[in-house]
């Protein structure tokens, strides 16, 4: 059972049954431009049609409707046209992605079990309005379901509006008006004449806006009281006032809904009500409905309610559907509106009897013993720092049961704060729990809570499920936060962190947040946890190639990366200090020599001033421009310019050198844990789509290796006394797995043979014998390899050799001519994500690209490049993941000392005692190129040194 949402009324109007009108016009508008570019399994547009059905659903659940109705617009004019051609004359027609999905909106509204309403000649709102004037004379109240301001002048006493689409609902009765317009219902034609409408191209008072109007209306009392006192009112609103008074006639008239319409032919028992009674769902024809359009969760819980009817049958049990059965807000349909701020379903109301405090040993013996017996247990640490290394508990919050959690505050301070369990003894009592492998556990990002303990000295055994990843492997394209899966999956929302600690400067530790408040945060943050895990897990259950990506790949990945993290890798700040200085002596150096150059001193940061100089005072080419017409000075503007000239060429290493210092060298040392006397990066697991990890804290994998300076950086990444550095990297992975997907028989001969696999593309492309190719054919050939996995164009291809267009076009034919199943791969793809709306990597991680249908070409071009890389830079994520498990693994399965201290891109580092060189340089190449058997050898290659770079 859901909690309805609160509406004030009358108290005449409580008892009366209700009538619920939906602007289905208003909201498909919204919905599509919510999720534009959201696709069907066979690539159809489906996200207005998403975002009704949840926001029917939802309505349906909060709102206690006897009669219900959900009204559109008809095609064609209406009378106002004939009032004033000009009426939405400036509107842009509809998209052609949006009007492909009326006819399946009104489908899926009549199989919701709502009555539809469009009445040719008149608007959505004026039907509306006739409807609630007739409702109001027959007994009901009316709640109107609209995001239109416009509905708010049919607010009464017995009438009000709701918008669902605001974050959160919004409600306005007549109070509800009047605080947000600044005027009574009563007249808010009167305001919105004086505004304008410029949606509908009504012309209002120029320069009047919500504000002026508002103090006119009530200084004046009504429109026709303004324009009474027109004369005497001063300033450019007066005199633009004087100037309208003429039109205000007509845009009231305009603006006026018309409540008489006649709806004879279109309500049938007009002028009564009982046409528009809420019917049963049509199960049978839902299944179908959302087996079409890709509505995975509501699918399988119709199959599950046929199921229930079919046993109810034999039994004579009733079965009750609500709205949320078969049109769930956020299960997974991708969009979703969250429930009234705070409201909660009935069976998960956060009130002292379901999310409990625990200040006493007895109440914390009571959820200890429910948490040992239970088959799943979400908890979540809150903590006194986001720095997962250095954080120390604050709580503990536990959940057993969705609805139901508790929270155990430990060290919250200041004068309101109760006694409180000692933190170290809580800790000793929960350690064998937490450190139990066989007591099941769940979390929403589970690498930082496991640090966080760890911290105490508890090391986390046992845990099953990370809500993050679980959405993460079945939309990696989407936010994974606790906040977006639960009003996405469960339509639920909670508290915020700034709800209860502020904002900004504002923000107050955790530790002096009201223990009452944390409470109530801290178990919404478990109990979210449960729900939004019991809404992914059947998800993942049916798809079984998903779940393998979860199980055999996120969740042992997530393992390793704590590990790794904690870890660390030792920094030499003596020699970033040093390198620091010699960089700031170059940068300065460099300025100098762009003074010279320039004739003048200027600001080398100030585009505006190196535009001067460039473009104005030298007189170079302007290459491009920015959005506001000015000549731009980025990075590939200078690096085109720097070819002939020597002032952008400095410029260019100027900004180089500026940017490794502050990044790195400046940087690095400041970030030095002084426990532990590393640097501790952060690996996000659930942010690129392809599967590929992100560093952060520092960012490991944007460290220059094409220049010196940029690989001196890495000889500050060392080993202690008596270890070295290994890394081990695969070679040319994306150009053996292309050749893999692909089945190229050129390719997979040149990685079977062991060939130079440029230098055999150079001979294919050139034609020339293996052994005669030249140095500069074999580079072109790398280019062309490397660029074509990325979606290169022939223009890309030309400007990155320095060649005439046609000649790169011409190479890339020959290509496609010799590695025919590459181009097949390519073409195939292409077709495929357009299909379906992803790839998928060679293991079945899948790789969402939601502009590839898109009506921008620039975004479908992107995304028709990102197809083609995507498999490739997928699976070469999904390969290295398993080789750092299997590495992992076997180095605790072997008692080794060594252990990983970096993953960047397809590289493993590891910090190696000397004793066990030999021993790793052998056995971990091995472990990493048999994670997987494809149709080419996998190769690892390693290197050893005192340093990073060395190691190379």
């Amino acid at each position: 059972m859901t909690a309805p949402v609160s509406i004030s009324e009358s108290a005449d109007a409580a008892a009366l049954p209700t009538l619920l009108l939906v602007d289905g016009s208003s909201y498909l508008y919204r919905a599509f431009h919510a999720m534009p570019d959201l696709r069907g399994p066979n690539g159809e547009a489906t996200g207005a049609i998403h975002g009704m059905v949840n926001m029917l659903g939802w309505i349906r659940d909060h709102l206690n409707a006897e009669h219900a109705v959900c009204v559109f617009d008809a095609k064609g004019p209406t009378f106002r046209d004939a009032w004033y051609p000009e009426y939405k004359a400036h509107r842009p027609p509809m998209p052609d992605d949006l009007r492909s999905q009326i006819e399946p909106i009104h489908e899926v509204v009549k199989l919701l079990g709502w009555p539809v309403l469009e009445v040719p000649g008149i608007e959505a709102d004026d039907a509306i309005g006739t409807l609630a004037r007739v409702g109001v004379a027959s007994g009901h109240k009316v709640v109107i379901s609209t995001g239109d301001k416009d509905m708010a002048q049919l607010v009464n006493g017995r009438v009000s509006l709701i918008n669902t689409m605001a974050k959160p609902p919004e409600v306005l009765d007549e109070a509800g008006v009047l605080a947000k317009f600044g005027v009574p219902p009563e007249r808010i034609i009167d305001y919105l004449t004086l505004i304008g409408d410029a949606v509908d191209n009504v012309p209002g008072v120029e320069k009047v806006g919500p504000k002026t109007a508002a103090k006119w209306i009530a200084e004046h009392g009504s429109l026709e009281g303004v324009m009474a006192a027109a004369a005497s009112i001063k300033g450019v609103a007066g005199e633009n006032l004087r100037k309208a008074l003429d039109w205000l006639p007509q845009g009231r008239r305009l603006i006026t809904v018309k409540c008489d319409c006649d709806l004879t032919g279109h309500v049938s028992t007009w002028p009564g009500l009982d046409a528009l009674a809420m019917k049963a769902p049509d199960l049978p024809g839902l299944l179908d409905f959302y087996t079409r359009f890709g509505f995975r969760s509501a699918r399988a819980e119709i199959e599950r309610l046929l199921k229930g009817q079919a046993g109810a049958s034999s039994t004579g049990a009733p079965v009750t559907v609500s709205g949320a059965a078969v049109a769930p807000g956020g299960t997974g349909d991708l969009f979703a509106d969250p429930p009234a701020p705070h409201t909660l379903p009935e069976a998960a109301c956060v009130t002292s009897t379901c999310y409990d405090t625990i200040l006493t040993w007895a109440d914390f013996e009571r959820w200890l013993a429910r948490i040992r017996a239970a088959e799943l247990v979400a908890f979540d640490t809150e903590t006194d720092s986001l720095e997962s290394m250095r954080a120390r508990i604050v709580g503990l919050s536990f959940s057993d049961k969705v609805g139901e959690a508790c929270y155990i505050p430990l060290r919250h301070e200041g004068p309101d704060a109760p006694e409180q369990l000692p933190l170290d003894e809580v800790l000793a009592r929960l350690k064998p729990w937490f450190e139990d492998e066989l007591r099941p556990k769940l979390g929403q990002h589970i690498k930082y809570d496991t640090h966080v303990l760890a911290n105490h000295g508890i090391t986390v055994r046992g845990y099953r499920h990370d809500t993050m990843l679980e959405s993460y492997v079945l939309e990696a394209h989407r936010k994974h936060n606790l906040g977006d899966l639960a009003l996405r999956y469960v339509g639920r929302a909670g508290l915020s962190y700034e709800d209860v600690a502020g904002k900004g400067a504002q923000q107050i530790p955790f530790a002096q947040v009201a223990v009452d408040r944390a409470a109530q945060y801290s178990c919404e943050d478990s109990d979210l946890t449960l729900a939004v895990h019991q809404a992914l897990w059947p998800q993942l259950q049916a798809e079984p190639g998903l779940k393998d990506i979860y199980e055999r790949f996120e969740m042992p990945t997530s393992r390793v990366l704590q590990r790794i993290e904690r870890n660390g890798v030792l920094i030499d700040k003596a020699l970033l200090q040093q390198q620091s200085h010699e960089l700031a002596q170059r940068i300065m150096a460099l300025e100098q020599e762009a003074y010279a150059l320039a004739g003048q001193p200027f600001n080398l940061a100030s585009p505006k001033q190196l535009g001067e100089i460039l473009f104005v005072k030298q007189g170079l080419p302007v290459v491009k421009k920015t959005a506001t017409g000015a000549p731009s000075t980025n990075e590939e503007v200078l690096e085109k310019l720097a070819e002939d000239h020597p002032l952008p060429a400095r410029i260019l290493e100027h900004r180089s050198l500026a940017k490794l210092k502050s990044t790195y060298t400046d940087k690095l040392p400041l970030m030095i844990n002084p426990d532990t006397g590393r640097v501790h990066t952060n690996y996000a697991q659930a942010v690129a789509v392809t599967g590929r990890l992100a560093s952060n804290d520092p960012n490991l994998q944007n460290i220059p290796v094409r220049t010196t300076e940029g690989r001196r950086i890495r000889e500050a990444f060392i080993a202690p006394p008596g270890h070295v550095i290994v890394s081990a990297d695969y070679s040319q992975i994306e150009l053996r797995i292309m050749a893999h997907i692909s089945q190229d028989e050129n390719l997979l001969r040149a990685f079977a043979d062991g060939v130079d696999v440029h230098k055999a593309t150079a001979s294919e492309v050139f034609g020339v014998p293996v052994d005669e190719v030249s140095s500069e054919q074999r580079r072109y050939a790398k280019v062309i390899n490397f660029g074509l996995i990325y979606g290169m164009s022939g223009f890309g291809l030309a400007q990155n050799l320095g060649i005439e267009r046609s000649a790169a076009n011409a190479y890339i034919e020959r290509y496609f001519q010799r590695f025919a199943g590459v181009k097949r791969y390519m073409d195939d793809t292409r077709a495929q994500a357009k299909a379906q709306g992803y790839v998928e990597t060679v293991f079945g991680r899948r790789l969402w690209l939601p502009e590839i249908n898109s009506g921008n070409g620039p975004l479908r071009a992107g995304a028709e490049r990102a197809a083609i890389n995507a498999p490739m830079q997928g699976t070469a994520a999904d390969l290295i993941k398993l080789a750092m498990v299997a590495v992992q693994d076997t180095l605790d399965a072997e008692g080794r000392a060594s252990k990983i201290i970096m993953q960047v891109h397809d590289e493993l580092v590891l910090e190696v005692p000397e004793a066990e060189l030999d021993w790793v340089k052998a056995a971990v190449p091995r472990m990493m190129a048999s994670v997987a058997t494809l149709r080419v050898p996998l190769l690892a290659e390693v290197g050893a040194g005192p340093n990073w770079e060395a190691a190379h």
